[in-house]
């Protein structure tokens, strides 16, 4: 009797038994081609050590374009052109300096300017010291800051298991800090940097002072946590104590730079597209290995392993190297602009953006009914270490691109030591580890594939 319902089960089931079997063995061989003859590494090696950092409106900046796109025409693909895109154009200037002058004594601690921060004066800026813990405790002293330096001091909370989630806690002091301040007559602002582990690298990022008067405008400084640790000590010891810093940052105009773009056609619903992507652009501190050349080369090494097996797609397979992410998000803008001119449909979107470390899952932008149907792919990728479906951000570059229906996917990799590179002068190629990089780029492989192959839920008319 058992053996009669088994086989009926398995008669009744055929098909969907055959087809996973068949989606098993192609995910297997995407891992196979990742682990044993990427270029991601390889690609990854040249962007960071013979380009090196990549600012929006950089000399590395356009030279990245110019590799990437060389690459990509180099794997065979349907097409390859670049999508102009006006993008900022901030420089650093001199290395900046700061010390904290507690009596006679000089510390001397690590800062660096934060993105479209104004200057200081030329002799730099020296005045006391207001330590808050919050925009609100900030907006509540009033006056009291006039004439003097607002000092953020509120760390990313290390209760958080998932490292973005605190990160994104902590983020407005560093976005609106020296807007805050300005607003309120300060001459400053340095903010703790966005990092869980105490050492001396200050971490770059964009900040803003969206419709402040620019007459209010502050200079606006990340601090090393070590630092901050030690200036709210030494503040604790000695409210009185005056802070120095100095920066000679600017604001250049804009300059033209440009999306890298290649496709490989869709055999049955080329009209439909299906984009996987990362950005070019990095803070100027350091090479933007995790940030984000993990993601650039990963979104490479998914076409070029899909066009190496000689795989078909049914839908439009796009890769979108994006520029200006970090300071401006104009690629992803431009892109969407283009798009709708084009009336191009798209049905999928997945971002490399979090480093190139072990993968974990992806972050799901779906309805219930995708959402579903992701979630149903987990068994797949159990093999891999694999196993995280959630709703969640997917990434800033693809949040631009709208569409009737559009299922959006972030990369998930392991979270925990990403931000002790996160724009910071670390963040190197040699703290890219090779097979968690092709893990990435396989897990993306695998889940594209899979979107290609059995499309997404269309809502159901009313």
């Amino acid at each position: 009797m058992k053996k009669t319902i088994l086989l009926t089960a398995l008669v009744l089931n055929g098909l969907t038994l055959f087809a996973q079997s068949n989606d098993e063995k192609n995910i297997k061989l995407f891992y196979k081609k990742a682990l044993t003859e990427a270029k991601c590494y390889t690609w990854l090696e040249y962007l960071s050590n013979d380009i090196g950092s990549r600012l929006s409106g950089s000399k590395g900046a356009e030279q990245a374009v110019e590799y990437t796109k060389r690459q990509l025409e180099t794997l065979g693909l349907d097409k390859v052109y670049l999508q102009e895109v006006m993008v900022p154009h901030w420089v650093r200037g001199e290395k900046e300096t700061a010390y904290i002058l507690d009596g006679k004594t000089k510390t001397v601690v690590p800062i660096c300017a934060l993105g479209a921060s104004v200057a200081t004066p030329k002799g730099g800026i020296t005045a006391e010291v207001v330590e808050v813990k919050s925009i609100d405790e900030l907006r509540s002293l009033g006056d009291k800051v006039k004439g003097k330096i607002v000092f953020f001091n509120r760390p990313m909370n290390p209760e958080n298991v998932g490292t973005f989630d605190s990160y994104s806690e902590a983020g407005d002091q560093r976005r609106i800090g020296a807007k805050e301040a300005g607003q309120l007559g300060a001459v400053g602002a340095i903010v703790r940097s966005l990092n869980l582990r105490l050492d001396d690298f200050p971490h770059a990022g964009n900040q803003s002072y969206g419709d402040l008067p620019k007459d209010k405008y502050v200079p606006g400084a990340a601090i090393s946590t070590n630092g901050a640790e030690l200036l709210s000590k030494s503040l604790k010891a000695n409210p009185s104590l005056k802070f120095y810093f100095k920066q000679s940052c600017e604001t250049l105009p804009d300059v033209l730079s440009h999306n890298v773009i290649g496709e490989l056609t869709g055999t049955v619903t080329p009209e439909n597209i299906m984009v996987v992507g990362g950005h070019l652009d990095s803070w100027d501190l350091a090479d933007g290995s995790h940030d984000d050349g993990a993601g650039v080369v990963q979104s490479m090494e998914v076409v070029r392993i899909l066009k190496n097996l000689n795989y078909k797609p049914k839908n439009t397979i796009r890769v979108v190297l994006f520029m200006n992410e970090e300071n401006g998000g104009k690629g992803g803008a431009k892109y969407e602009e283009v798009a709708k001119q084009k009336n191009e449909n798209h049905i999928f979107a997945l971002e490399s953006d979090s480093g190139g470390f072990t993968p974990r899952g992806f972050s799901l932008e779906a309805d219930d009914a995708n959402l579903k149907k992701i979630q149903g792919f987990a068994p797949l990728f159990e093999p891999y270490f694999v196993n995280t479906f959630v709703k969640g951000h997917s990434g800033s570059d693809i949040d631009h691109i709208t569409a009737k229906t559009i299922v959006k996917a972030g990369l998930m990799p392991d979270s925990q030591r990403y931000f002790d590179y996160h724009h910071a002068a670390n963040d190197k190629f040699d703290a890219i580890n090779k097979r968690e990089l092709e893990l990435g780029a396989a897990t993306m492989t695998s889940l594209v594939y899979l979107i290609d192959q059995t499309g997404i839920v269309l809502p159901t008319a009313n």
